[in-house]
C-alpha cells in the first residue's frame, strides 16, 4: 500500500448519495475514485461475457473467476450521475445493475481468493496525487489508515425518496413502499453481517444529508479535506 498518498473515505448505507458526492470530491481535490460497489460487479459482468453461468459449481468456473479478479481492467471517473465505471475503457454503469450481474458478483464474493485478488486492486488505487474511495468499508477494512474518514447517513425515508426519484427519472416502474421496504432490510444486512459490516469508522466523522444539499455535503467534506 502507498501509505504516503492520502486517502478520503466515504462510506455509508444504500442511497446515502455516497458515489454523487464522491464524484464531485475527487473532482474538486484533482483526485483518482473508488467506487467499491462496482468492483465485484465488474468481475462478474466481465465473467458473464465470457460465457459463466451463476448457476455452475464447476471448478474451472471458480478457477475463471479468480483469473479475472487478478487481472480487471477496471477504472473511474467523474460522470453526469456521480461515478463512471470503465472496464477495458468502456463505460459499463447501466450493464452492471442487472439481476445477472447481481447474481454472479454475490457468487464471485463468496470466493476467498476472489475476495483477496479485489482487496489488492483497490489499494492499488491509492496512487498521487490522492484517492476518494466510496462504499460500506473502505475506512474500516480497506484503507484503515486513511487521513480522513466520512460516514455519510440519511433517513430511510429520505433515501427511498431518492432513489424513488432516481428510477422514475429513468424511467422505471417503481413502487415507493417497497423500496422503503427493501432498504430498511437493506440497512439490516449490513449492519449485521460479520464480515465488513456497514457501520462508521471510529475515527470517522458522521454526516447526516437528510436535511443537506448535495452542493452543502460536498462543501462539508471539502472543509475536512
Amino acid at each position: 500500500m502507498h501509505q504516503d498518498v492520502p486517502v478520503l473515505t466515504i462510506d455509508g448505507p444504500s442511497g446515502a448519495g455516497k458515489g454523487t458526492v464522491s464524484a464531485r470530491v475527487a473532482a474538486a481535490l484533482g483526485w483518482h475514485l473508488l467506487d467499491s460497489g462496482a468492483v465485484y460487479r465488474a468481475v462478474a459482468l466481465q465473467a458473464l461475457d465470457q460465457g459463466l453461468s451463476p448457476d455452475s459449481q464447476a471448478a474451472a468456473d471458480q478457477d475463471q473467476l479468480i483469473d479475472i479478479s487478478q487481472h480487471l481492467d477496471l477504472s473511474f471517473k467523474p460522470g453526469a450521475d456521480g461515478i463512471d465505471v470503465l472496464l477495458s475503457d468502456r463505460i459499463v454503469n447501466d450493464r452492471l445493475r442487472t439481476e445477472a450481474v447481481s447474481v454472479m458478483a454475490s457468487k464471485s464474493a463468496a470466493i476467498p481468493a476472489v475476495r483477496e485478488a479485489l482487496l489488492k486492486l483497490q489499494r492499488d488505487c491509492r496512487v498521487a496525487p490522492g484517492l476518494v474511495a466510496d462504499g460500506r468499508d473502505m475506512g474500516t477494512v480497506v484503507f484503515p489508515d486513511a487521513q480522513i474518514k466520512v460516514f455519510l447517513d440519511a433517513s430511510v425515508e429520505e433515501r427511498a425518496q431518492r432513489r424513488y426519484k432516481q428510477l422514475k427519472e429513468k424511467g422505471e416502474s417503481v413502487i415507493l413502499s417497497r423500496l422503503f421496504r427493501d432498504m430498511l432490510e437493506r440497512d439490516r444486512r449490513d449492519r449485521e453481517r460479520a464480515v465488513a459490516p456497514t457501520v462508521p469508522a471510529a475515527d470517522a466523522v458522521v454526516i447526516d444529508s437528510t436535511h443537506l444539499s448535495l452542493d452543502q455535503v460536498v462543501e462539508a467534506i471539502l472543509q475536512l479535506a
